[in-house]
């Protein structure tokens, strides 16, 4: 491990917390550790730094930016209101593991770090068999009307088919939701994208193995039950017609929907229907909260 200067780390500290901070969403030390910006250090090089300049508040087990604690109790709500979303993910989730043509699938988003607002949406990253991601989209979204009448709203908005695994943004955003993100199905296809995108790890270096919320499931990843049997019904030809038309339909219109957001994408290996922008409202929330402690730091 290349030592880290204090001034570096303590800079790495702040900048964390500050990211953490356009989520609302404290963070306890060894989250800290986990998703430190940037720099290599030790959890004890970590907290020992925190007691002794006291660069961030903390209230109870949460560290947050001065001036921002009342977010501590914010988590608390909202870590009960994904306890109660969980199992309702979980339940759908084993749904859609069991389409044809799916191989991987991870929630993402807030439901992956406990930090559900009410009535959130479930965000998925699906990973599908080459040449069938707009017919495996199609059978996810049926599944998410039939979830919306149960009061589940899926986000099946990032698809990927087994082609793609690598990234094509890589960015700090992307590298959360890549350590963040929570497998439920398809662990070889998941292990086989952290390999693949090593890159994210120039941003968060200490972020290793499964995400907390995989660890606090509890709950092995399990393979398909009549995913195999299903698929063996289709026949090929038609799959092939079908995935044809479906991605004519679906790429010219969402591209037209979606034509402003920089974020959104399709292709025969690709739909990412990112047209709220997040990664860029992110980008800049962050930049305003660091230009506001330069600030401070001047007075």
């Amino acid at each position: 491990m290349n030592a880290v200067t204090p001034t570096a780390l303590a800079d790495a500290i702040v900048y964390t917390a500050a990211y953490a901070d356009v989520f609302e969403f404290p963070l306890t030390a060894a989250e800290l550790h986990r998703y430190l910006i940037g720099v290599t250090a030790s959890p004890d090089m970590l907290e020992d730094l925190l007691g002794e300049k006291k660069i961030l508040t903390q209230t109870g087990r949460y560290y947050t930016l001065p001036g921002r604690e009342q977010i501590a109790a914010l988590r608390a709500q909202r870590e009960q209101n994904s306890r109660r979303l969980w199992p309702k993910a979980t339940y759908f989730s084993t749904i859609l593991a069991d389409l044809p043509f799916i191989r991987m699938l991870a929630i993402t988003g807030s439901l992956a770090v406990n930090n559900v607002e009410d009535d959130a949406d479930v965000d998925f990253l699906i990973v599908t068999a080459p040449g069938r991601l707009w017919l495996a989209r199609a059978a996810v979204l049926a599944v998410a009307r039939f979830a919306a009448l149960a009061g589940v709203r899926l986000c099946p908005n990032y698809l990927i088919s087994e082609q793609a695994l690598v990234f094509p943004n890589q960015t700090l955003y992307a590298a959360h939701e890549l350590f963040q993100m929570v497998p439920l199905f398809g662990m070889d296809v998941y292990w086989q994208i952290c390999r693949l995108n090593s890159w994210r790890e120039q941003y968060l270096p200490n972020a290793q193995g499964l995400p907390p919320a995989a660890t606090a499931l509890n709950r092995p990843a399990r393979g398909p039950r009549f995913q195999p049997g299903l698929e063996k019904l289709l026949p090929p030809a038609l799959c092939d017609r079908i995935e044809r038309w479906e991605m004519g339909r679906k790429i010219e219109r969402l591209s037209r929907e979606q034509r402003f957001s920089p974020e959104s994408a399709f292709s025969a290996d690709f739909c990412k229907g990112h047209d709220r922008r997040h990664a860029q409202r992110t980008q800049q929330l962050l930049q305003d909260r660091m230009g506001t402690i330069a600030l401070e730091l001047q007075r």
